[in-house]
């Protein structure tokens, strides 16, 4: 996984740029906030995802992580490729998308071109738990109390995942099913196995190639 790419701008359009890597010319896609952000002959720094199909290597740059969390995250509801994971992007910012997932704010979400009311309804649905912690003021506001922070443990296991190439949907995918407890730190509750659940993990993952 290409997490990040840092380099000279060589170009900028309305929803992409080229970033030059050690010599290389990297073709980024982005939404157009992020675009827009960008100056050509400055050195840049963006947050990616690498998307692979059979017949293309897609690179998507991002703000910053948060953004591409969320990014990787929309992909996981039925229906919700890069394209439209992008296009969500490009109209709500990360915590936005929270907030209407969490509080099924269905006419926020069809403001995105190419979702409709059946496609929102699904997101909200599907995406509820796995967008992270509302803003504290917009979790009071939907009268939830703020989601707690993952576990240390659970944050290596994925950055371990996804470094050795899986995506951050199969890492957390995998992980749902080595380690369903609740992943909220507890004081008292002994720290699981990390080693042994990467290995279970990664034996998952095996068998799902």
């Amino acid at each position: 996984m290409i997490a990040s790419v840092e380099g000279r701008v060589a170009t900028v359009g309305l929803d992409r740029a080229v970033v030059e890597v050690s010599g290389v010319g990297l073709l980024v896609h982005c939404t157009p906030p992020t675009a827009a952000r960008l100056r050509t002959g400055e050195t840049a720094r963006l947050a990616t995802s690498l998307v692979v199909r059979e017949d293309s290597l897609t690179l998507y740059g991002f703000g910053d992580d948060d953004e591409r969390a969320v990014f990787e995250q929309l992909q996981t509801a039925s229906g919700v490729g890069p394209r439209l994971a992008l296009a969500v992007l490009t109209v709500l910012p990360p915590d936005a998308v929270r907030v209407a997932v969490a509080t099924d704010d269905l006419a926020t979400l069809t403001r995105v071109p190419g979702v409709g009311r059946k496609g929102a309804q699904r997101m909200a649905l599907e995406l509820k738990d796995r967008l992270g912690a509302l803003p504290a003021a917009e979790a009071a506001a939907a009268g939830a109390p703020p989601a707690p922070p993952a576990a240390p443990w659970r944050e290596q296991l994925l950055d371990a995942l996804t470094g050795l190439g899986w995506t951050a949907r199969q890492a957390e995918e995998a992980l749902d099913q080595v380690a369903p407890e609740p992943v909220a730190p507890d004081e008292g509750a002994p720290e699981p196995d990390v080693a042994a659940l990467l290995r279970q993990a990664l034996a998952l993952l095996g068998r799902a190639r």
